[in-house]
């Protein structure tokens, strides 16, 4: 990886285009990949950033379905929605294309041919359901049926959306294809698939092992999570209408898989931003970046690069700082349940106002653990820290310029203990900003950037020129001179995090140019005799009825989904008497072993202890978790199940869940200190 890389490509993860941005996108995401790029020019390095919007995949097409609509028109619409929002929010992209542009196209397709001309992948025959009269194979989503769990009679073949069970086709009654209502057929269909097993060794050695120390520890846990549990073959390809058509001709009506498409769109993205786009993704001189949410982890460390391994000429990432989840007022943001704040709103709804937003993402990102937003942190934020710290010594110190000097720079005299102790302190809050911008912190980075605003606060608390004005006008000179060097420097400072912010600091201090940043915290950036812009407040406070109508307005998002949620909710099976109860063997158990079963879409293999016995029992709970998330966790299993068999394997028993009316799984934990075997009565 290069020391002192010659340039430098960013990359975002490629939002979805089926639904709007959110501040949990933006947290774990697209704030601080826009920090650290903004930082990156400001150091005048050669750097791109590269986005865009991902439009291919089953959810868009079910979307289209839904709504009367094309694939087309819900992509063009979310693209265009998200983008504008961006734009709007201050996320400096260098590009923010999409994946159904012709160069991504041609480039996902070539990337395909390379792979499988040079015998990478594997190819594999199956059965899947097929509808004979709309002559297509159908996706999960496109088979209903009827729930063998509550008998709904519109189930579909992942998910029965009334009692919340996770399916399978094979597990629907009468199950019909959602396009014709004709009952579907069982037909043989070739996939290709990436054989991830076979570069265990590989991304052990360099993620595990290589950058144990230097990337971040849930990013490295992860992978060795996936590693540990034994990494499995995917598949490349798909039987769809939508999607980036698969260059062979054995292979008409199938699409590459989104997951393979996708990262693809980086390269394709920096192929319609520069023709020196080989630059920035073959020379071992460019340090890649990618920046996503830890849901991409395994897509970003694990995937992506055994393609870019194989195809043999491109860079690998030099890091992947994955975020963790951002929750809203104590709850996890949820899109199904309309709980979150979504960027086009609240640019309508606080114009004006990105720099808050971006502020108070940043120094609540999570970083290292799941963190919460709320709207009081935001507004004491706001009042407290950005109109209290740093728009209060901006506007004081032009403010008094003004006052006392025409709005002139005036000149300075003998510097004082206090001034030289005051930009000593300054130059080691600047290269504390710029050491943590380098690591990835930008929570730290954000809160030292403050902390120049409040040094300079300080010292004019300290040195009190309003009060001297009578008695020593050559002291409050020396005094206002540094005091306008500090705003001049805050206006290059706060850049890469507040850049709205910057640009009025900027405007008021008459400045057609930015501060480079190797001269912050110099006290020569304003010469005497330099004029003022027109002063105005960089923030205003806002008031608790600003506050209190958006906590309503999520009150009654909750309130409605919850409405949604009980109309969904199963009703009470017929009574039971006491012995019927008694007759269930329920136990504590722990599951020791978790693996995928790579046939099923819905089947995770678990090894469980009873306390009694170690069995294997499978459960239909593979979109719901990740087998290394389950290893170590305290379940209850239903244990004297008659055994059945599932997919080749014996399944001894039933992990007790509680289905969520949204359609989401929550296990039935015991107390951590229960032993297992213990009986459940």
């Amino acid at each position: 990886m290069p020391q002192n890389p010659k340039r430098y490509l960013v990359t975002a993860a490629l939002p979805y285009a089926n639904g709007p941005i959110h501040i949990g996108h933006l947290a774990g995401v697209y704030v601080p990949a826009d920090i650290y790029v903004r930082y990156l020019r400001l150091r005048n390095r050669d750097v791109k950033f590269i986005c865009g919007s991902d439009e291919h995949g089953v959810p868009i097409t079910i979307r289209a379905r839904k709504e009367g609509k094309t694939p087309k028109e819900i992509v063009d619409y979310y693209h265009s929605l998200n983008k504008k929002a961006f734009e709007d929010f201050g996320i400096s992209f260098d590009i923010y294309s999409r994946t159904t542009s012709k160069v991504h196209y041609q480039t996902a397709q070539e990337f395909f041919l390379k792979l499988y001309n040079k015998g990478v992948f594997i190819e594999k025959e199956t059965e899947q359901y097929y509808d004979p009269e709309a002559k297509m194979f159908l996706a999960d989503r496109y088979i209903v049926g009827t729930c063998p769990v509550c008998g709904y009679d519109k189930a579909y073949g992942d998910q029965c959306e009334k009692c919340g069970t996770s399916l399978s086709p094979e597990e629907l009654i009468n199950p019909v294809s959602a396009i014709t209502g004709i009952k579907p057929i069982k037909k043989k269909t070739k996939h290709w698939y990436l054989p991830l097993d076979k570069y265990e060794d590989f991304i052990r050695e360099w993620i595990v092992e290589g950058h144990k120390h230097d990337w971040k520890e849930n990013v490295v846990g992860q992978v060795k999570s996936w590693l540990d549990v034994g990494l499995k073959p995917r598949a490349v390809t798909r039987d769809l209408d939508w999607g980036v058509p698969v260059p062979l001709p054995e292979a008409k009506g199938k699409v590459l898989y989104v997951w393979f498409d996708a990262p693809i769109g980086y390269i394709s993205m920096t192929k319609e931003l520069t023709p020196e786009w080989e630059k920035y993704w073959k020379d071992p001189e460019t340090k890649l970046v990618h920046f996503i949410g830890k849901d991409n982890i395994v897509f970003h460390c694990i995937i992506f690069p055994v393609m870019l391994k194989e195809y043999g000429e491109f860079i690998l990432p030099d890091n992947v700082p994955a975020n963790e989840f951002l929750n809203l007022e104590d709850n996890k943001l949820s899109t199904s349940k309309n709980w979150a704040i979504w960027l086009h709103e609240y640019l309508q709804e606080f114009p004006g106002k990105q720099d808050v937003l971006r502020y108070a993402l940043t120094i609540n990102a999570p970083e290292t653990k799941d963190n919460n937003f709320t709207w009081k942190d935001f507004q004491r934020r706001n009042n407290k820290e950005l109109v209290g710290d740093l728009g209060n010594f901006v506007n004081r110190v032009l403010v008094l310029t003004k006052k006392y000097f025409d709005g002139q720079i005036p000149e300075k005299n003998n510097y004082t203990e206090i001034e030289k102790e005051t930009l000593s302190q300054l130059n080691s809050i600047r290269q504390k900003v710029e050491q943590n911008l380098k690591n990835f912190h930008f929570r730290q980075a954000v809160t030292e950037a403050i902390n120049f605003a409040r040094t300079g606060n300080k010292y004019l608390a300290t040195t009190e020129p309003w009060k001297l004005w009578k008695t020593d006008k050559e002291r409050v000179k020396t005094i206002l001179y540094l005091a306008n060097q500090i705003v001049a420097s805050l206006s290059t400072l706060i850049e890469p995090f507040l850049p709205f912010t910057a640009e009025k600091i900027r405007k008021m201090l008459n400045l057609d140019q930015t501060i480079p940043w190797d001269d912050i915290a110099k006290d020569d950036l304003l010469k005497p005799g330099h004029k003022l812009g027109e002063v105005q407040l960089l923030f205003e406070q806002i008031p608790d009825e600003i506050i209190e109508a958006q906590i309503q307005k999520l009150k009654k998002q909750a309130q409605q989904n919850q409405k949604t949620m009980e109309q969904n909710l199963k009703p009470l099976k017929p009574e039971i008497s006491y012995e019927d109860f008694d007759r269930l063997d329920m136990r504590v158990a722990t599951i020791i072993e978790a693996e995928d079963i790579p046939k099923s879409k819905k089947l995770l293999k678990l090894t469980v202890d009873t306390g009694l016995d170690k069995r294997t029992v499978l459960a239909g709970i593979k979109q719901h978790f990740k087998p290394e998330e389950l290893i170590g966790k305290k379940i209850v299993i239903l244990a004297n199940l008659k055994p059945r068999k599932m997919m080749g394997y014996l399944s001894q028993g039933m992990i007790l869940m509680a289905n969520n009316p949204d359609g989401s799984l929550s296990f039935i934990v015991p107390e951590q200190d229960a032993e297992n075997g213990s009986y459940i009565s």
